[in-house]
């Protein structure tokens, strides 16, 4: 687990107050909704599908059941079974529903804690 930022923000979101580091993650992941993931998902220009939504409900039951977010593998795991008709890797579709990336994007998106080390697969 990461140490405390030494900066941090709050904003108000659809009424709720949430608290965020000095890169832009949350810090306390359960003071994600899903009206505060629309609008980080805002500010980074995308809109969310269900395609999104299924990643960041997958996400978010990663951290549920493990306590830390899921490592990018996982995740392309998962989109390249449940897309198994398609002949894109899930790095791929990964990469078109987040084009800035899993951390920069996914992560935020989906109420995670700034990730220590990670990989982008």
């Amino acid at each position: 687990m990461r140490t405390r930022p030494d900066v941090i923000t709050e904003a108000t979101i659809g009424g709720h107050i949430v608290h965020f580091d000095e890169q832009g993650f949350l810090i306390d992941p359960d003071e994600w909704n899903a009206t505060v993931g629309e609008e980080l998902a805002r500010q980074q220009n995308i809109e969310l599908t269900s395609d999104h939504w299924d990643v960041i409900k997958f996400m978010r039951d990663y951290l549920a059941e493990h306590g830390i977010a899921a490592d990018a593998r996982f995740v392309m795991r998962f989109l390249e079974e449940r897309s198994q008709t398609s002949n894109k890797s899930g790095r791929d579709l990964l990469f078109e529903l987040f084009p800035y990336g899993y951390v920069g994007q996914a992560c935020r998106i989906s109420g995670m804690r700034q990730p220590r080390a990670w990989s982008t697969g």
